[in-house]
Formats: structure tokens, C-alpha cells, sequence
């Protein structure tokens, strides 16, 4: 039970009962299309004059479209009604460390345009690239209307600035993104942590977490992110910082992380340290080149699984050296949180038969309820991250309204 914070609540009137009332149809058109008013009716346990109302404004407002007409035994036939995906485009940008995704999508989250561009390293020099990059695209597709933009960063966004305060594999600090894009495109913009995006992903666009409350996302690339959603709602704390995994230590007086602590959980979980340890066992077998001027170009995570899946020894022993710190890492999370269920997200997903097996074994030594949560990877060609910024302009017109 959420208790009423008497110094900062609003009362329900009866506009927020009609637009509860209106989110719950939109909701069940979405999830149930095609359906009758009849069978909303029910559903909803809303009288049926209620229901044709707010069909009615639905349909008024293109966001709903009448389909065919069903059987009925008797009486009149019903018109079904169907959630109109293309009412509206939202366009969503991915940002990473090397390059940066940018899609257009309807309101399924089916992509309609794709394409990249490379993150510089400086964001104002970022910002002019990508703001150039979105005219382009926009221009490209006059056909499409345009209902907002969703950002899914590798940080954390201060929760009254709307400012990126805390991206250490970006580089970046106190970097206000959402102003020159809402200025560049007209556009109403949402800012959301990688995590964050890729659990509202999966509550509006998963196959696992239909009546879940207590998930958790763990976002595994350069880094190790954290979004953490406990009764409905992503805990974002006072300041947004909320879900830092990554940058707690899990190894005492270790490794110096970007972040400035040591021992952080992703120096020795993420496909950094994979890559680390791959580069590390190798040098010690490798004799030193007479007259190399130049180290060799270290491999990218995606070569360690290649290698792994040839049999190579040392990607295993790499591959097997991060699972291991992963598993560490959520046991942790296991035994203080208790989520139902915890989405994997990233590219160790690819080869989750090699993660899986020794990710639950440690888990299995080093949490005490370990059962009592699923470990469930997704599919990187979904996307989730892209997806992400599409929940979070969608949650708009869908999510639950704020109420005390």
C-alpha cells in the first residue's frame, strides 16, 4: 500500500477518471485487437455507453480505427476495433559509446527506417552531428507524423535538470541533450537511462513480464547498467542515480574503474573485461616481437566469441572469467532485491549456452534464493534498447497517469 504524501498530491477528478478510464481502453484495444465495444465492455466492467464514448473519441482522435464486423446470434453485428499503429511515428536514438542508433518506429514498435552514425567523443560536436543527422531523416519521411523523440543513454539523468550528470564510458558530465533536440525538431523529448529504457521495453513489448511488478534489466556492453522496476514503477531515487550497479565494488582494492572507485562490478563483468582477459592471457603466451614499434589492435568482444565458438582456449577461459563475475555480481542482486525476473540484455546473450550454465552456478553458491527468480536473456536482434525509446513516448498516451 503506497502511502498519500500529503505535501505533494493531486485529487482525482473527474477529467482523471475519464482519462484512466480512456488509458484502460486504449490498453485493451492494444492488447486484445480486434474487440467489439461489447467484449471492452466486459472486460473492462465499464457500462457499455461508457465504453462507446470513449470508443467514439478514440476513433475522433485517430488513434483507433473500426474494422470488420463480427457474428452475432442475434441482434446487431458488432464492429470490431483495432489500435491505428500508424497513426503516428516515434522516432527513437540509441546512444553508445561508438556509434549511436537512430530509428523511426510506429506505435508496435516496428521499425520503419534504421541507420548509425559515430558518437564523437564531444558532445557539443555530437549534438550538431545528430541534430543533422535527424533533419535529414525527418525530411526523408514527409508522410509521417511525428508524436515525440525517446533517448536511451549509457548514464544517468538528473531527474530536475533532464541533464546527463553520469556517463563515465561516454565521457561526458552536466550534458543537456534534450534542449537543442526539442529545439533542432519541434519535438517533445524523453531522456532515459539504457537500463531503464530496456526494462520499460519489456513491459510494454516482452514476452515474460505480463503481470510481473518486480523485474530487473542489466544491460551488459562496455559497462553493466541496472534498471530496476519494483511494483510497476522504474525506481529512478531523489536523483535519478538509482540502479548503478555496475559502479558498486565487488572486489576490494581492485581495479581503478572510469567512475574514479575501484573494484567496480563492470571492470570484471562487462565485454571491456572480457576483452581484457583475453589480451592478458594471450601476452603472457606471446613472445615479445623483435622490432615492433606497435601493439597489436586488441580484438573486439564480438572476436572473443568467435574464437570461443573455434575452440579457441584463451577467448573460453575469457568468456568463462566475465560469466563468472557476472553471476557475482547478480547474486548480489538476487538476494537483496528478489525480483521476479531478471532480463539480460547485450550481446553475451548471443552465447548465453556458455554464460547461462555457469552465471546459475554461481548464483546457486552464493544466493539463498536463487529459485525464486528467472534469468532471462533477449534477443539482441529486437533490439531492446531501440525499443526502450519507443515505450518511453509511448507510455505517454498508455502508462497510468500520476496520481496521489
Amino acid at each position: 500500500m503506497r502511502k498519500i504524501d500529503l505535501t505533494n498530491f493531486q485529487v482525482a477528478t473527474s477529467v482523471t477518471a475519464r482519462d484512466i478510464n480512456r488509458r484502460i481502453m486504449l490498453n485493451l484495444i492494444r492488447r486484445h485487437q480486434p474487440v467489439s465495444r461489447a467484449d471492452l465492455a466486459r472486460r473492462s466492467g465499464l457500462q457499455r455507453s461508457t465504453v462507446s464514448v470513449i470508443a467514439e473519441q478514440l476513433i475522433k482522435e485517430n488513434w483507433v480505427t473500426e474494422g470488420a464486423s463480427g457474428h452475432a446470434p442475434r441482434g446487431r453485428r458488432p464492429t470490431f476495433l483495432h489500435l491505428n499503429k500508424e497513426r503516428v511515428g516515434i522516432i527513437g536514438i540509441d546512444i553508445r559509446p561508438a556509434r549511436t542508433m537512430i530509428a523511426i518506429a510506429n506505435l508496435d514498435a516496428q521499425f520503419l527506417a534504421q541507420e548509425s552514425l559515430p558518437t564523437a567523443s564531444n558532445p557539443e560536436q555530437f549534438i550538431a552531428e545528430l541534430t543533422s543527422r535527424l533533419g535529414s531523416l525527418i525530411k526523408s519521411h514527409p508522410e509521417i507524423g511525428y508524436e515525440g523523440i525517446g533517448v536511451s543513454l549509457p548514464g544517468r539523468i538528473d531527474t530536475n535538470s533532464q541533464k546527463l550528470v553520469f556517463a563515465p564510458n561516454l565521457g561526458w558530465r552536466d550534458v543537456d541533450l534534450k534542449t537543442p533536440l526539442e529545439a533542432a525538431t519541434g519535438l517533445q523529448v524523453e531522456l532515459e537511462n539504457a537500463a531503464n529504457a530496456c526494462a520499460l521495453a519489456e513491459v510494454w513489448f516482452g514476452r515474460y513480464t505480463e503481470g510481473i511488478p518486480n523485474l530487473l534489466a542489466v544491460t551488459v556492453s562496455e559497462g553493466i547498467g541496472g534498471g530496476l522496476m519494483i511494483n510497476g514503477q522504474i525506481v529512478r531515487g531523489s536523483t535519478g542515480m538509482a540502479g548503478e550497479f555496475g559502479h558498486t565494488t565487488i572486489v576490494e582494492d581492485g581495479l581503478e574503474c572510469r567512475c574514479g572507485n575501484h573494484g567496480c562490478w563492470e571492470i570484471y563483468a562487462s565485454n571491456s573485461a572480457a576483452v581484457r582477459y583475453y589480451t592478458h592471457h594471450v601476452s603472457r603466451q606471446r613472445p615479445a616481437k623483435a622490432n615492433s614499434s606497435s601493439p597489436d589492435s586488441p580484438p573486439t568482444f564480438d572476436d572473443i566469441i568467435r574464437l570461443a565458438d573455434q575452440g579457441a582456449p584463451r577467448a573460453i577461459e575469457a568468456l568463462e572469467q566475465m560469466a563468472h563475475y557476472l553471476g557475482a555480481g547478480l547474486a548480489l542482486l538476487i538476494t537483496g532485491l528478489a525480483p521476479d525476473i531478471i532480463i539480460i540484455v547485450g550481446e553475451v546473450t548471443r552465447d548465453w549456452s556458455r554464460f547461462g550454465p555457469i552465471v546459475d552456478k554461481v548464483i546457486k553458491s552464493r544466493s539463498f534464493t536463487p529459485a525464486a527468480t528467472r534469468i532471462v536473456p533477449t534477443d539482441p536482434a529486437s533490439h531492446p534498447r531501440l525499443r526502450g525509446t519507443i515505450a518511453l513516448v509511448l507510455q505517454k498516451h498508455f502508462g497510468a497517469p500520476l496520481v496521489a
